[in-house]
């Protein structure tokens, strides 16, 4: 397993991923800080972990729309377990995260 140092709202998260996805992860968190920095830009210095769940928040949102339009025509409901487990998931790790700032 490999570690990675990504940068989010000009703070520095050690984040680990499997071997060869470390692109892949940097790729992925420049995409969340580009989110967290406009949420910033909106609401101003609520703290990081409220910047965070906003942003997943947000992300999320965008995902459900995605996969609602492509998976069955857009005719019927899209699931939501998968979103709100990941949802749980980043909730429970940004809290961590919070409770080692």
């Amino acid at each position: 397993m490999a570690t990675v140092t990504v940068e989010v709202n000009g703070r520095p998260y050690a984040v680990g991923c499997a071997d060869g996805q470390e692109e892949r992860v940097r790729a992925l968190a420049r995409h969340f800080d580009q989110q967290v920095r406009t949420v910033a830009g909106s609401v101003g210095n609520v703290g990081d972990l409220r910047l965070f769940l906003m942003s997943a928040l947000i992300l999320a949102d965008e995902l459900q729309e995605a996969r609602s339009g492509a998976g069955d025509g857009g005719g019927g409901a899209p699931s939501t377990d998968g979103v709100a487990e990941a949802l749980n998931a980043v909730a429970a790790r940004l809290e961590k995260i919070a409770q080692q700032i």
